[in-house]
């Protein structure tokens, strides 16, 4: 059967906006079938990076897919100049279920590569979920992109009970300055960190950056002073820019979610936490560039977390905390989460030029370090 033709073209906002938000509710994605939510704003996922483009495939006056992509300057050890490298970032790729296997998605990955060489970038990478075989399909065995690395996805509900934090650790906010101060030193080294970290921390999305410390360091940040122990966390809205919400979950969590509530009303005494309602569309709070330092900077975490939560039991719309760490990173021991819900991310990249090529086996075989910066922006 011959393949119906397509063109791939730049979306286009004022024509193209309700039908990519239709065809966005007509791919449920992963195996829960999650539904993402743009609130009116297709590019909200990339309107933010440094340089972003949106294509979408068009058969007979219908959207049948869609792609999005990123530039932006990283981290890249052993990488010339200074370790920094321009990288494309893959995301969003959709094809309505009714036109699949029909070369829509590879057209539309071919035509965003070529967009990112015009632009000089290095390489490109994507990530997705190991369950997605059609994914890792596609861009495995028909782009040649090579398993990167393995982060993992922490999620952690938020209920109604506030969190108490230890009486002896101290939490404060920093200006933006400091926080860039902060993390140029102590995380600019750190895999994938972004050179334009001070747009992300200045983004209305930004909650802010906090630190924490025991009491009687006081102390902190004159002349560039930091205690033997101390950690920092920022926090990122995305509810602000979308929903999610989820189509099909596990029968497992579904009879926790019914079980987990019914105790509840039963023995309200107990004050057990409340699970959120995830089949309506909920935000969340995304938690980057966690870091810590000292013996005691296992527990200055955890009360980092507390107190992200604490924030978040406040707001209407934000039902989970999210962060994303290394595979191999500590913090995976001190940051709350439920395992039901966590899960193992998969990245995977690609060499698109000549110096990429040269250093991309070096790159690709080498053992994962244990952190991992997350930039916001692509959650």
């Amino acid at each position: 059967m011959a393949f119906k033709k397509f063109i791939i073209r730049s979306y286009e906002g004022h024509s193209d906006r309700a039908k990519v938000e239709d065809l966005e509710r007509r791919c449920k994605v992963g195996p829960s079938e999650s539904v993402l939510d743009t609130m009116g704003d297709p590019m909200c996922r990339i309107r933010n990076s440094p340089i972003y483009i949106m294509l979408v495939a068009e058969m007979e006056n219908e959207l049948v897919g869609v792609i999005q992509g990123l530039i932006k300057m990283v981290t890249v050890h052993s990488h010339p100049p200074k370790d920094m490298a321009k990288v494309g970032y893959v995301l969003g790729l959709r094809v309505s279920p009714h036109s699949r296997r029909n070369g829509v998605g590879s057209s539309l990955v071919e035509r965003l590569e070529e967009w990112f060489s015009s632009n000089d970038v290095e390489y490109a990478y994507m990530a997705t979920e190991k369950e997605n075989h059609a994914s890792m399909n596609l861009f495995m065995e028909k782009f040649c992109y090579t398993k990167f690395r393995t982060p993992t996805i922490l999620i952690n509900p938020v209920n109604n009970h506030l969190f108490e934090i230890s009486s002896d650790i101290e939490i404060a906010m920093v200006k933006v300055e400091e926080a860039e101060s902060l993390y140029r030193r102590f995380m600019g080294s750190t895999e994938f960190f972004p050179s334009d970290i001070e747009n992300i921390l200045r983004n209305k999305l930004n909650l802010g950056t906090w630190v924490a410390y025991l009491k009687g360091d006081s102390d902190f940040g004159l002349d560039g002073k930091v205690p033997n122990s101390w950690a920092m966390v920022s926090v990122w809205n995305c509810g602000e820019i979308f929903k999610l919400k989820i189509g099909k979950a596990p029968l497992s969590c579904m009879l926790l979610t019914k079980g987990w509530g019914l105790i509840g009303r039963m023995f309200p005494c107990m004050k057990l936490p409340t699970l959120p309602n995830f089949f309506s569309p909920f935000g969340f709070y995304f938690m980057y560039g966690v870091y810590q330092e000292g013996p005691f900077s296992g527990k200055l975490i955890r009360g980092l977390c507390k107190f992200v939560h604490n924030m978040a039991s406040r707001s209407e719309h934000c039902k989970i905390i999210v962060t994303e760490i290394g595979g191999r990173d500590d913090l995976i021991h001190h940051i709350p989460h439920w395992k039901l819900l966590s899960c193992e991310d998969l990245w995977c990249i690609k060499a698109l030029n000549n110096q990429g090529t040269n250093k991309f086996h070096e790159f690709s075989n080498t053992q994962p370090p244990r952190t991992l910066f997350v930039d916001p922006r692509e959650v």
